[in-house]
Parts: structure tokens; sequence; C-alpha cells
């Protein structure tokens, strides 16, 4: 008998997280038989979180979709017959090129981070809608007014580094449940804790990370700029400050101070709903505790006035000197330190001058069911190419959403692994590989190393990369430009330029490392216009908005409402990842069935028994799911844990069929977190 052939192929994992782990996959006669981490890169240290732990179990579901499929059902019912690819690409191929040749902005891309990859998830693609002069995506899901504050404050996505907050004396984990969803930071915060640093979590829930917090600060969601700015004026009043640093290296601090002694603790518990002797106790602490670090994380920002929240706790370290410091300062993203060519990936230039309008991914069923402003005034969307999102479960308002994808004259095309919610819509449901089948390269949003993902096996049934589909469709519309013909290892070598990063090392090792120092701004140096931290945004005025940070309340602020006298946030199950890993059974058999926390006492004025059934609604609409009576619940407040497919629930819906399309005061973010709902226990 042969023995089998064994080898470990080095890779990465590419989900939504700011982990970006380092993988390492046993291949035995052509399949792969093991996931683990590789312990060489130290971000990683050879952990997986238990969702990619499960990542075969994933990679090897009976359902995973193998052959390119076209609809023969009504829309939603999820009915399709197999063809090839070749009669799929020429008919899609076809549909795109007439509506192009009346108006190409009828097309409309809508991707997000299904691959955090940057290429299979923002290369080819992007190629082929600029040369289409498709609509442009805005691309808001999850993001954009944290990270858009940031380069207002800092001038970009960029923070200290992970690896220091191990050596921090207090450490603020503000809104981010890291167990769960930063797992890898964890272990710095444990090391620092275990030298003696006090670790307080500010979040509306209390989560797993605040559980093994030594303060939890259950703050009402949307009221985190408040918080900041009576931190601010409580290091004001008691001279908690670094003089020097502020002089030298930041810009708006007399105005700033001027807001932040509007703001003390008694008026922003008022608008926190807690006790102002909390808010004290933590500026105290802030103030006259050495290193003093802060892991923001984007909860935090899917308010209404999420991007001024993230701009006032971004200043905060400057006011204390806090940059002086390895291991003090702020870290919501480490993206922007990242040199990676963006250009060259994705061709803007095959535009040719045009500027198609934009839509906001954010408002997609206000888009699709012809709202003339998500349209930016544009015609109406025809044609949507869907591919690493599952929009009908993730975005917003979905009852809006679901009926612009079953419109009849839409044309929809999907590129999916598995048959999800979106899938459903499709007229065209296209197979995609899966991490351990391709090429790509990914940077981080947690630490600070490119990472190179090699194919462990070969891609099963006819299965293609997301680059393979585009350049293939590229071919088929007639396009002749030599950027088409580039491979997939091709434009992982076209991500960076040449010397920006040590390719060598990629290749030998599976990562690199992007230099930096240790403490990036303790000479200030900000990547700002003026190279300061800018407490005042000039380029804000100029947008017409307040230079200043500020509180800006919740389009729809918690007690408010009497029919909705509730505010709902939806952070994610702690075994999924968005509506990631939703179909993989052994994860869903841990987290049961939907749900939504409610706390004892908005419970009982409701007559609600743990484990009963509810309904929770609003003007939007209802869902129905189970009750959980559940510490992490605070008064006042309702967690809808998600993102469910919304076939895995009864009534089809998941808590997005409550949350509103209204956008951030920066950025042009979702609000899910802005949401107010009722809660009734139903009969029987």
């Amino acid at each position: 008998m042969t023995a089998p052939t064994r080898s470990v192929v080095r890779g990465a994992c590419p989900h939504d997280c700011p982990d970006t782990c380092a993988l390492l996959t046993t291949v035995e006669d052509g399949r792969a038989i093991k996931l683990q981490g590789n312990p060489a890169h130290a971000p990683t240290g050879g952990v997986l979180c238990t969702k990619v732990s499960r990542y075969i179990e994933r990679h090897d579901h009976p359902e995973r979709l193998l052959q390119p499929q076209r609809r023969v059902g009504a829309k939603g019912e999820g009915r399709f017959e197999p063809v090839s690819w070749d009669e799929a690409l020429d008919d899609i191929a076809a549909r795109l090129r007439a509506l192009a040749a009346e108006d190409a902005q009828a097309i409309l891309p809508y991707s997000y981070a299904g691959t955090m990859g940057l290429v299979q998830g923002e290369s080819m693609d992007r190629r082929f809608f600029h040369r289409l002069g498709a609509s442009l995506l805005d691309r808001t899901i999850c993001s954009t007014a944290g990270g858009e504050a940031m380069g207002y404050t800092l001038g970009g996505k960029v923070g200290m580094r992970l690896e220091f907050f191990a050596e921090a004396k207090l450490i603020l984990i503000w809104g981010s449940n890291s167990i769960a969803s930063n797992l890898h930071f964890w272990r710095h915060v444990q090391t620092a804790k275990r030298a003696g640093a006090r670790v307080v979590c500010i979040d509306p829930r209390r989560t797993e990370t605040a559980d093994k917090c030594d303060e939890h600060i259950a703050l009402l969601p949307g009221t985190d700029g408040a918080l900041a700015l009576a931190l601010m004026h409580e290091l004001i009043v008691h001279d908690w400050l670094d003089p020097d640093y502020i002089a030298r290296h930041t810009l708006g601090w007399e105005a700033l101070r001027e807001r932040a002694l509007q703001w003390p603790p008694e008026r922003a518990a008022e608008v926190c709903g807690i006790p102002a002797q909390q808010i004290r106790d933590l500026a105290q602490a802030y103030g006259t505790t050495k290193p003093a670090a802060i892991r923001l994380n984007y909860g935090m920002q899917r308010v209404r006035g999420g991007g001024n929240a993230a701009r006032a706790i971004a200043c905060l370290p400057a006011l204390v000197g806090a940059w002086r410091h390895r291991a003090g300062g702020v870290l919501l993203s480490s993206s922007g330190f990242y040199p990676a060519d963006r250009a060259a990936l994705q061709r803007p230039d095959l535009l040719a001058g045009r500027r198609p309008r934009t839509i906001n991914m954010s408002r997609i069923g206000d888009a699709l069911t012809g709202d003339a402003q998500a349209l930016s005034g544009g015609p109406a969307v025809q044609a949507v190419v869907v591919y690493n999102s599952n929009p009908v479960a993730v975005a917003p308002e979905s009852a809006k959403v679901v009926a612009g994808f079953a419109r009849e004259d839409l044309f929809t095309v999907v590129l999916e692994q598995f048959q999800t919610d979106t899938a459903d819509y499709a007229d065209y449901l296209l197979p995609a590989t899966m991490q351990l089948e391709h090429w790509d390269i990914h940077c981080s949003y947690g630490h600070t190393d490119v990472l190179l993902n090699q194919p462990a096996i070969a891609a099963p049934g006819q299965t293609r990369s997301n680059a393979w589909v585009f350049r293939e469709l590229a071919r088929c519309m007639g396009y002749d430009e030599p950027c088409f013909a580039d491979d997939d290892e091709a434009l992982c070598r076209q991500a960076f330029a040449p010397g920006a990063i040590d390719w060598a090392a990629l290749e030998r090792d599976g990562f690199a490392p992007v230099p930096l120092p240790e403490a990036p701004f303790a000479e200030g140096r900000f990547p700002t216009p003026s190279g300061q931290c800018e407490f005042f945004s000039e380029r804000l005025v100029a947008l017409g908005m307040d230079g200043l940070p500020d509180h800006v309340p919740n389009h729809e602020p918690a007690g408010s409402s009497s029919a909705f006298p509730l505010a709902m946030i939806s952070p994610p199950a702690r075994n999924f990842l968005n509506s990631t890993f939703v179909n993989v059974r052994s994860l869903r058999s841990i987290e049961g069935e939907p749900l939504i926390e409610i706390h004892a006492d908005d419970a009982a004025a409701r007559g609600i028994a743990d484990g009963a059934m509810v309904r929770v609604f609003n003007a939007r609409g209802e869902h129905r799911c189970r009750a959980e009576v559940s510490r992490r619940a605070r008064p006042g407040v309702v967690n809808g844990l998600g993102i469910w497919w919304r076939k895995f629930n009864a009534d089809g819906t998941n808590v997005n069929q409550l949350t509103s399309q209204r956008l951030t005061d920066i950025g042009r973010g979702p609000t899910f977190y802005d949401c107010l709902v009722q809660v009734e226990a139903l009969a029987g």
C-alpha cells in the first residue's frame, strides 16, 4: 500500500476580524485534514477562534455550491437548474452589455468583506466594473463612521501597535467584545492584567469580555461621545493633562477645551444612563495612570453620532500624552499603516474620465425600491452582481431589501459558496472557491503584518475564484486591455509596489511585517494635513460640519418614544461572523436559535418569562424569536444577537427587519444600534 502524501501549506484567515490569523493547512492526498494557527506568527500564536477552528467542517459542508445554476422558480424560492459556465457567462455578459448600451449606471456591484483578501475582494472585480462604467458602491456597511473619524483626527486608520497593550497599566475596551471578536488582542490584555493592569469595559451589553474586566460601564447606546467629553472635562478641571504634548502636537486645543467644559459628569451621566461618580473615577484613572491604552471597536460607531463619538475618543490620548509610550494611545484599526497599491489592483483609470454615480450599500433597500435620493438621481438599478456579501440578511430594514431583490425586472447574479438568503433571489448562482483553494494576499486591521494565502487544495467541482469569474466576464464582454489577463498569483504581486514589503519573507513564512516605530506618534508626526492630532478639523468645516467633536444624539434616542420604549442593539452572536458560519451545524447548535436578551425588570413589566417566544417590533417591521431574561441586558436596552440567516428563523426574518437605513453623522455608515423597539409576549 502506498503511504499517503502529506504536506503543510501556509495561508491566512479571510474573515472580517481584526486578528487576520496565519493558517497552516495539513493536506493528505489532496484533501485538507487539519487547520491550525501558525505558531510562528506572533499575532496568531498558534491559536484559532472557535469559528475558524471549524473551517474544514464548513469547507466540506454537504450543501457547498459546486456548479453554476440558473433560476427556474420565482424569486426567493431558491429553485435552480444546472448550467455550464460558458452558458452562464455568455448570458450574463449579454444582459450586462445590453444594459450598458443604454446606461451602465443601471448596473450595480454589491460586495463587502466576505473575504478580506485584496485579490478575491477588490481587484479584478473593480477592474471589470470600472471598465464597464457601472455605478460605484459606497462600501459603508461596517466601519466608515469610525474610520473617517480617525482620518479627520489622527490622519487615517492608525494607532498603537497591538503587542504593546500587554505593557499598559490601564486598558479601556470601548465598544468591543474582544473575547468573541478579537481573541488574540485579549491574550495581551491577560498579560497586562497579570502584571497588575486595570481593565475597564465600556459597552451597553454585559459581554463575555465585560465579565472578565475589573469594571463594566453599561452606558446607553449612542452616548459614547457624551462620556468622552465628560472625561475631557474632568481631565481639564483636575489638570490631568500633558500641556507640552498638547502644545507641540495638537491642533484646536482651546476650542476643544471650551466644548469639554460644557460636559460635567452630571450632564453626561443623565445622557449615558450611568452614575456620575463612575465617570469621575474613570477620568481619574485615565488621567493618572501611565501608560493608558484604549482599544476602540466598531460597535460604538453604529449610531447617528458614531463618527463624532469616535473623534472624541481619539482625542483623549493626546490630552494626557499617552502617545509618548509604546503602550499608550488608541487603536481602532491599523489598516492605514499598510502601503497597499489599491490603484494598481483596482485600476480606476479604466473609467477613462467617466464619473458614475455612487450608491450607498447601507441604503440598498431604498435603492432597489426606487428611492430617488438613494439612487443619487440616476437610473433605476436593473442589474446587481453580489459577491462577498449577503445583503438580504445583513443590510438594514430587511423588508425593503427583500422587496428590492424580489423584483422580477431586476437581473441578479450572485457569486457564493452556499445558498444564502440572497442567493435565493439570484437569476444566476455562481459557485465560488474558498480560502483553501485560491491565491490571495491580506492586510489586517488589528496587527501590522501582511499575509499571503496560497492554495492548499484543488478547487472542488466547478467552483471558481472571484477573480477568475470577472476575468472571464471581461473576456466575454470583449475587453482586451492587458490587465484583464493577470492571473490570481500575479494580482497578489501587484498588491504592493516593488520593495514595499518583503516578498521573500511572504513566500517563505507566509507573513511579513510592515516596518513601523514602536511608538508611532511619540513625537507627533500624525498623518494629518497639519501633522498634528486635529481636535479641530478644517476639512470637516469645509464640508459644512462641526470642526469639533460633539455628542450627537441618536436618530431614535432611548426614552423618546412611548410606543417603542426599548433601545435595541444587535451585536454578533459569539459563534457567527456576520452571516458567515450560520449554516455550520456544530456552531449553530451552540447558538441554539435566534433570541433577544432582555433585562429582568423589562421582562417582568411585559409579562415575559425566560424562554418565551416574543414579538419584537417597531414601525419598520416585526421579528419573532425567543426571549432570554439575561443579566447581559441593561434596563431599557434589549440585545438581538445576529446575524442569523432569515431562513433559519420560523418567521423568515432576523433582527434587521427592525433596523433603519438612516446614516451616521460622518462616513455615511449604517445605524444598526440606533433602533427603538417594543417587545411583547406571544400567546402560547
